[in-house]
């Protein structure tokens, strides 16, 4: 089975969103397409989900510059080469522009780097032997539309103005400012709401003095001989009185990240895996490592930091730079083997969201987890309720396991204590307001027409299905949704158990054991080998097979009896593509391997499955995904998996999977999905109140050795070698180790994993 599909040396390099290329920093994306400018569409420049510039384009004389060579350097700059014939110099109007150019160069090389806002740099050389002269126009426009609204119509509508002036220094700028304002009657209350933001265009250009009409800046240039012109452009946006900063200035376009820098301060702390044998998938494995670490720090969103070591991330570009709550908590547990800095930064920011009153409209009850906070101006205008809106079922659930997440990690108890409270609320949430009453599970539906119909992990209105391809009527209970629940239980009775909570930790087991008996009982298809994907409202079994029964296996809610049939059944051919597993079976009437929930496959759901797999004994299973998956990323460009792509059977037909028209990538989510990957493989398990760390490692023959390097459990630092023998055995040793930590190996026979803890506090503790 390991050796089925080789794909050492391939040329597939796949591409999400072909045409179009992105650079971020924080709360700002550049979409460029193939010119490396902006030219229509969903091109432009986003500031807070707001498109400063919806047009930006450049001209020598009156051409185009031909694009050369353009590449991101970091997930925040890029550098472009263009080419244009001296003007003057050689044939006036050659067949072959790009020919021509090459032969009489006159190059335009700009450089960017981005984060709340732009800074450029145009460098203009003349590679000819003659002195040339030439006018460089750059248009520019602005719309101050929202992300949504570049895919869909235009809701919001406001005035703009525009400023041109010589500054005291002696350069010049271009301010265009926008106000929206809108009126409107909700619950009773008159409202004005009113949207204002701005972009300032400064300009640095030396001698050369620039003008300015209509949306067109020229500048008059003269080059002798190899001479070259620079000019320096600031983007700087404004959202009310808030002025963002540019990137500074002193900032290397390829340099290393300085010790202020956030993102480079991360990246020196996180733990760092290096595989060694690069003749097999292992440099697979440690190119996508190494991909994930730097996309997780470059989505880092700074205007919620907690502190240098505590803060969370965007869930995924270009659409979703916002504050996602199930994104960010899953993200926040998966990647704790790099450290605990988006735990520590992604619960209390969950905590400050926490809905505190009941607001139909939102979608808010107390004790809800935010699902969605959007600053653009849809949402802040309050055209739909994405500032802030709570249409989740699974955020609550996944606050709680995160909550456990911090306290294995870290056994910091003064970081854990405030956090109780929130997680009990959110618990009571999901007990109280979103069980059906009629069957007893979790199920909830939306209570206003603006809101998400389906709030379960596959959120689009058609990601549940009847077995014969209806949607599914909601309120729909699926079954990962109740485990989940029976998890963020487990996982809240953990961390009150170690604080010494005994009677509460034992109610909050004893009602999760309650729910894994009646869903057993009320989900399991004996004829399929299989649990249903849901209960409709009048408690019948949809029964659909899809990824949701499979995730469940990680939630610890499966017995162990059901885990051989289960997964003999999750992994025939319906279901596994050979790139991984499907949301929905190949066999369904509903099927469609480019739907969003109906045939995609989502890495994502891969870090909770090979989790399920490694606690239940299921390694052959795991290293089968992990495989997969790791095979896929070899195939996307910069071995980055992206948010999901098509369900395609992997055979001679399908050599490589296709691509998902919007997925998001870099994406949060998936990148944080191959840590777990890597850590289910090596078997780690911390306990850092205990001053523990077991170890279990499963290396497969396509991944013979690998290194951890200062590993983080609560403040000791370990480093581990591992490596498989000529049996098949795996092992390990620890190289260094800094501060009181204790690595054992253990077997990690399932029953579940959060109660795991409370047994090893009884054998370990002091």
């Amino acid at each position: 089975m390991e050796e089925r599909f080789p794909v050492e040396r391939s040329l597939i390099r796949l591409r999400v969103r072909e045409h179009a290329a992105y650079v971020s920093g924080g709360d700002t994306v550049l979409t460029t397409g193939t010119t490396g400018f902006i030219d229509g569409g969903e091109e432009g420049l986003y500031v807070r989900q707001t498109r400063l510039l919806s047009r930006y384009r450049c001209f020598v004389g009156r051409r185009r510059p031909h694009p050369v060579t353009l590449s991101s350097v970091r997930q925040d700059s890029w550098m472009g080469y263009y080419i244009v014939p001296a003007p003057g110099v050689g044939d006036a109007e050659p067949d072959d522009l790009s020919s021509a150019a090459a032969q009489q160069t006159l190059e335009l090389r700009i450089s960017r780097l981005v984060g709340d806002g732009m800074r450029e740099e145009y460098a203009l050389t003349n590679f000819t032997q003659e002195t040339v002269r030439f006018r460089l126009a750059i248009e520019v426009a602005s719309d101050f539309a929202d992300t949504e609204e570049t895919r869909g119509p235009r809701v919001q509508k406001g005035k703009q103005t525009r400023r041109w002036r010589r500054r005291d220094d002696g350069t010049h700028e271009l301010a265009v400012d926008y106000t929206a304002t809108r009126e409107l009657r909700r619950d009773g209350q008159r409202k004005r709401l009113r949207f204002d933001a701005g972009v300032t265009l400064q300009l640095d250009t030396g001698d050369v003095t620039p003008r300015h009409r209509d949306g067109r800046i020229t500048f008059d240039v003269e080059l002798a001989a190899h001479e070259t012109w620079c000019a320096k452009l600031q983007w700087i946006a404004r959202f009310g009185d808030e002025t963002l900063p540019c990137p500074a200035p002193d900032r290397e376009l390829d340099g290393p990240e300085s010790q202020q820098n956030p993102q480079g301060a991360y990246l020196r702390e996180a733990t760092r895996i290096d595989a060694l044998d690069r003749d097999t998938l292992a440099g697979v494995v440690d190119s996508a490592v190494h991909r994930a670490r730097m996309d997780l720090a470059a989505l880092r969103l700074p205007r919620f930091d907690r502190g240098p070591d505590a803060w969370t991330v965007a869930a995924g570009l270009p659409m979703y730079v916002a504050l996602f709550g199930r994104d960010t908590l899953t993200t926040a547990q998966q990647v704790a083997m790099l450290g605990p800095e988006v735990l520590r930064g992604t619960l209390p920011v969950m905590v400050d969201w926490q809905a505190r009153e009941d607001d139909p409209w939102r979608d808010e009850q107390p004790g809800r987890i935010l699902h969605e906070a959007h600053p653009g101006p849809v949402a802040q205008l309050q055209y739909k309720p994405k500032d802030r809106y709570y249409g989740t079922l699974t955020g609550p659930g996944l606050f709680c396991t995160a909550l456990a997440h911090l306290w294995q990690w870290t056994g910091d108890r003064d970081a854990v204590e405030p956090l109780i409270k929130p997680a009990m609320a959110a618990l009571r949430w999901l007990d109280e307001s979103a069980c059906d009453r009629r069957h007893g599970f979790h199920a909830i539906a939306t209570r206003t027409k603006d809101g998400l119909k389906n709030q379960t992990w596959k959120d689009s209105d058609d990601g549940i299905v009847e077995e014969d391809g209806r949607v599914v009527e909601h309120p729909v209970a699926t079954c990962e949704e109740q485990g989940q629940a029976y998890a963020a239980k487990r996982a809240v009775a953990l961390v009150l158990d170690a604080l010494g909570e005994k009677r509460e930790a034992a109610r909050l087991v004893e009602s999760a054991e309650s729910l894994r008996q009646r869903f057993d009982e009320a989900y399991w298809m004996d004829d399929l080998g299989c649990y249903a994907m849901a209960l409709g409202g009048d408690g019948h079994q949809v029964r659909s097979i899809g990824s949701n029964a499979l995730r469940c296996v990680g939630s610890g809610i499966v017995p162990d009896e059901r885990i051989p049939r289960l997964m003999e059944r999750m992994f025939a051919p319906d279901m596994f593509s050979g790139w991984g597993i499907r949301t929905l079976s190949s066999d369904h009437p509903a099927y469609n391997p480019y739907a969003y929930h109906r045939g995609t496959v989502w890495p994502v759901e891969h870090g909770v499955i090979v989790r399920g797999c490694f606690h239940h004994g299921q390694i052959d299973r795991l290293q089968q995904v992990c495989r997969a998956q790791f095979e896929a990323a070899s195939a996307f460009d910069q071995y980055r998996l992206p948010e999901c792509f098509s369900g395609h059977m992997r055979d001679k037909h399908h050599p490589f999977p296709a691509t998902y028209p919007p997925a998001n990538s870099p994406q949060a989510w998936s990148a944080s999905a191959v840590l777990m990957y890597v850590q289910s493989l090596l078997g780690l398990q911390p306990h850092a109140s205990l001053g523990l760390l077991l170890v279990d490692p499963h290396l497969p023959s396509w991944l013979p050795a690998l290194t951890v390097e200062r590993l983080r459990v609560g403040s000791a630092r370990v480093s581990l070698r591992f490596w498989r023998d000529s049996a098949g055995d795996s092992h390990f040793e620890v190289r260094d180790l800094e501060g009181e930590l204790t690595v054992r190996a253990a077997h990690a026979a399932w029953r579940d994993v959060m109660a795991m803890e409370h047994e090893l506090r009884e054998r370990f503790a002091p």
